[in-house]
């Protein structure tokens, strides 16, 4: 078992009993999606609304309120998944529904950090963020691409768990320290290794079709 499918089965325990209360509330899987988009819209108003107060205490707090809710929001896309196979509500809408919200809610986060490193002059940051972006969707599109063709393809370092933990932890550390250098690494690190992994995958992919030769 590797360490995703580990923290998986912890989280599952934890969030169990929340997932039955959705079930009997008559929630569906597809609300709980929607909602984990909107904390996502939420969080990048923060993060602009911190670029108008430039680098100050507010700017900072906002950072980390930003970085809070971007974590809260990646806990939807637990629930959704566990809820819709605890309940019995699993459809092929409701992956097409999930996985758009989930580009979505990526695009719109890093899109507010991006434009709140770039409003506040640290322009070299801006572009980096825009590099993490850029990684994060073609992390998706490569899976996505590679399961079209019937190849699974779900290999790599930073898939969208890992960077929102990762985006969150550092938005949240630069609130406490006051320290914008935290989400600056954060963008940086996932900017490489989104990237990087886009790119194995694509390796993966064209080592299976070799071998099916």
């Amino acid at each position: 078992m590797n360490y995703r499918d580990f923290l998986q089965k912890i989280i599952y325990y934890c969030i169990d009993p929340v997932v039955r209360l959705l079930a009997w509330l008559h929630i569906t899987p597809n609300m709980v999606t929607f909602g984990g988009f909107v904390g996502n819209v939420v969080a990048a108003a923060l993060f602009i609304l911190a670029a108008s107060q430039q680098c100050g205490l507010h700017a900072m707090t906002l950072v980390g309120w930003g970085g809070a809710i971007v974590l809260f929001a990646g806990l939807f896309d637990m629930l959704d998944g566990r809820l819709a196979r605890v309940s019995g509500q699993s459809s092929r809408f409701g992956a097409l529904w999930d996985s758009t919200l989930d580009r979505y809610s990526e695009l719109v986060t890093l899109g507010g950090i991006a434009y709140y490193f770039l409003a506040t002059g640290l322009s070299v940051t801006g572009i980096w963020t825009f590099a993490a972006l850029v990684g994060s969707v073609m992390v998706s599109y490569v899976r996505a691409r590679a399961e079209a063709i019937g190849i699974e393809c779900k290999v790599g370092l930073m898939q969208r768990p890992e960077r929102v933990v990762l985006t969150a932890l550092g938005a949240i550390a630069t609130a406490l320290t006051l320290d914008i250098l935290w989400l600056a690494a954060a963008m940086a690190i996932i900017a490489i290794l989104a990237n990087a992994t886009a790119f194995y995958r694509v390796w993966h992919c064209y080592k299976q079709l070799r071998d099916d030769r």
